[in-house]
């Protein structure tokens, strides 16, 4: 028995050791981003410590005590010149908590920090917390908003599915200690996928939100808000202003919120969002950008048509399938951007990019047309403009 027992430690040692250290390798570039061969964070990646018991007497079969389901939806910073994300980890049990996990390049070898961070409860206890937005606000801390989900009040024992989420919110120095806040108040009776926006706006705390009647089905609400709260001790947002709606028969048109914190370029703020529709398959996700002015953060002026990120091969199959999902990026100093996304709410994903590109294609892509007939006009104008170009 002991025998077997140090055999099967050593593989394990072995094989968590193959995942931290893989080098990854473009895959495809289609001139706006590259895709890389590997996933960056998979629940293959989660210290063996977490979830094994190596004492051969309180676990001697070497089994699994804390089973990783999945490590996803990950917020991103770029803190003492290394690539950190605050994952999504999921366990078997279906809780999700934060975990830490950086790198020097930003595209492979990421290795969580040696514990999960602990955040603090408010009086009414997270039943799960998830999907961790991260803001170096000009105000000197680190936010991380997230949503907190609770079961929902004055239901039947028969259901156990009715939840209500809204908005958590945290606050560091050091990515250590972290420090719990009041959560975020607005009218709407359900708020996930809340940003921060890294500036103050007539000196107040700024908010995207995604005023929404439903946990899952957006109902009347819907759509990306913008909203100002005096404090960020207690934010009340009391107005919220549809910045970008939902429309029928596009990519968005069930729903849509916010992924990480907009980039501020020369011409505007650049937003990544996801954008949620139907299918016979169920719900499909994918991302989208769009711009708004520097003044006045409720004015879309440019929107291209269509996804910007898609799930692709393997990517669409996972624990909820066809769905990619970002709420992280990061912009050097030299204008590289990192865009971290998960696919079908299971893996971590990188691509890269540059900001002259992310602009380049927000300002001159089409929007979309909301017609067929107008999709075919763009083609011809496209074209009509190759003729001195193109000839095959």
């Amino acid at each position: 028995m002991q025998q077997e027992f140090t055999e099967r430690k050593k593989q394990l040692q072995e094989d968590y050791l193959k995942y931290l250290h893989q080098k990854n390798q473009v895959s495809a570039y289609n001139g706006l981003y590259s895709r890389y061969l590997h996933p960056i964070l998979t629940s293959a990646h989660v210290p063996l410590n977490w979830r094994y018991d190596f004492n051969p007497i309180t676990n001697p079969f070497l089994m699994q005590r804390f089973g990783i389901n999945a490590v996803f939806n990950a917020g991103a910073i770029k803190w003492k010149n290394k690539y950190v994300l605050i994952a999504r980890v999921e366990g078997n049990d279906r809780k999700s908590f934060f975990a830490i996990a950086e790198s020097e390049n930003g595209i492979d070898q990421f290795k969580f920090w040696n514990t999960p961070i602990q955040i603090p409860e408010t009086i009414e206890p997270d039943t799960n917390i998830y999907d961790m937005r991260l803001v170096q606000h000009e105000d000197g801390w680190i936010y991380g908003l997230f949503c907190t989900e609770r079961r929902a009040k004055g239901i039947t024992d028969a259901d156990q599915s009715s939840a209500i989420a809204q908005c958590g919110i945290v606050r560091t120095k050091d990515l250590i200690n972290w420090n719990r806040l009041e959560d975020l108040k607005t009218n709407s009776p359900q708020q996930r996928n809340v940003v921060l926006h890294p500036e103050f706006v007539n000196g107040k705390y700024a908010f995207y939100t995604r005023p929404q009647d439903g946990f899952i089905e957006a109902g009347t609400g819907g759509g990306i808000a913008f909203g100002l709260a005096d404090t960020i001790e207690n934010a009340v947002v009391e107005k919220e202003i549809i910045v970008d709606n939902k429309v029928y028969h596009t990519i968005k048109e069930l729903k849509n919120g916010l992924g990480p914190a907009p980039l501020k370029t020369k011409y505007g703020w650049l937003h990544l969002a996801h954008g949620v529709r139907n299918t016979a398959a169920g719900l499909r996700y994918v991302c989208y950008l769009f711009m708004t002015d520097l003044n006045d953060l409720t004015k879309i002026i440019y929107q291209p048509g269509g996804y910007f990120l898609a799930p692709e091969g393997e990517e669409r199959i996972g624990d909820v399938s066809n769905v990619l999902f970002s709420n992280g990026w990061i912009m050097d100093n030299d204008g590289k951007v990192f865009i971290y996304y998960a696919s079908s709410d299971t893996r971590m994903h990188v691509a890269t990019t540059t900001i002259d590109q992310l602009i380049e294609y927000v300002m001159h892509t089409p929007a979309d047309g909301l017609r067929s007939f107008n999709s075919v006009k763009t083609v011809l104008d496209i074209i009509n403009a190759n003729e001195s170009f193109y000839n095959v």
